[in-house]
Formats: structure tokens, C-alpha cells, sequence
């Protein structure tokens, strides 16, 4: 396997917790705290710190401390609200039936992967 789409493959797993989700959903393109993030996802403190350590620790969240008690995350590459918006918009046709054209991405793996569904690839 191309190692590049070993590196895609492993990204989606750290994304498709549906509990990760949430959290960068929620995050977005603004810097939240735990508290805001807990409040807006419904989850437990417990699994939100979880999440976002292992987020963290694979550089998808950035974590900054601004001279007080609060930890502020952040996307680390803020092209990420992108992606999501994308696998929105592809989880709604494939939700309503309408699968029409797919829309074109902007990070290059994409194009791949898409091309690669449209054939019944997984």
C-alpha cells in the first residue's frame, strides 16, 4: 500500500469516532475550552479530555494555555473545517439518496478517494 494512503487511512480512524467528531465539529474554527466543547457535544468531561489528549497527540488539536486556569484547543490546520464540511455534505446525499457529482476537494487524496467510492472501491 502507497504509504501516503496509509497516513489517510490512519487520519480517518483518529476522525471517524463519532465522540472525535463532536469535538472538532464543535471546535471549528474557533478556540474553545473544555467547558465550551462539553457544553456544545453533551459528552462527559472524562471522554472530552480522552479525545482531545489523543488529538493532541497526533497534531490534529492545538492546546493553548492563556495566562489563566483555561486550556484553549484549536484545529491545528484550520483546513480541517473543510474536510468536515465536506464529509457533511457527502454523508447528506448519500442520507437523501441524491448522489450527483461529487464536490471537488481541496486536499489532493480526496480526488482519490472519491473516485475510488464511485467505483464501489472501500
Amino acid at each position: 500500500m502507497d504509504p501516503n494512503m496509509e497516513h489517510i487511512q490512519i487520519f480517518f480512524k483518529l476522525i471517524g469516532d463519532s465522540s472525535r467528531l463532536k469535538i472538532l465539529s464543535s471546535i471549528g474554527t474557533v478556540e474553545k475550552t473544555v467547558s465550551e466543547i462539553i457544553g456544545e457535544t453533551g459528552l462527559p468531561q472524562t471522554l472530552v479530555s480522552f479525545h482531545l489528549k489523543i488529538l493532541r497527540e497526533h497534531q490534529i488539536v492545538q492546546a493553548t494555555r492563556k495566562g489563566g486556569p483555561f486550556v484553549y484547543y484549536r484545529l491545528q490546520d484550520p483546513s480541517l473545517v473543510n474536510l468536515l464540511d465536506a464529509c457533511d455534505t457527502y454523508a447528506r446525499r448519500l442520507k437523501g439518496g441524491a448522489m450527483g457529482d461529487v464536490p471537488d476537494f481541496e486536499w489532493p487524496p480526496w480526488k482519490v478517494m472519491c473516485r475510488m467510492m464511485r467505483r464501489g472501491r472501500r
